[in-house]
């Protein structure tokens, strides 16, 4: 399984970006996708994830009410709005898929594939 992150750029604080990712598999709708990030000297932190069965998502609470993580299994690939950015929002963004569990893990060590990472950047 290959996931292709993108979105990521340079954006000013209280601004939007949207992060894409797309898994090449046809059993796409039966993993459950999270965002993680790293900061720059930091460990790399879940952001946001989406179970496969129902949807269900979870976030972590640096970023709940502002990040949104979204799933379109036709075109397999999962989404994550994130607006009102911060400065404290600037990682490196990584998504990733587990395909043996229903809920949604927050560590890394669940997740069996990773994209390649896509950088967000927020001025101040």
């Amino acid at each position: 399984v290959q996931l292709q992150a993108s979105g990521g750029g340079l954006v000013q604080a209280g601004g939007s970006l949207r992060l894409s990712c797309t898994a090449s598999t046809r059993t796409f709708r039966r993993y459950t996708m999270g965002w993680f990030r790293q900061a720059p000297g930091m460990e790399r932190d879940f952001v946001a994830g989406i179970s496969w069965s129902i949807g269900s998502t979870y976030y972590a609470d640096s970023v709940k009410g502002r990040f949104t993580i979204s799933r379109d299994n036709a075109k397999n690939t999962v989404y994550l709005q994130m607006n009102s950015l911060k400065p404290e929002d600037t990682a490196v963004y990584y998504c990733a898929a587990d395909t043996q569990t229903m809920t949604i893990p927050t560590m890394e060590r669940s997740y069996e594939y990773w994209g390649q990472g896509t950088l967000v950047t927020v001025s101040s």
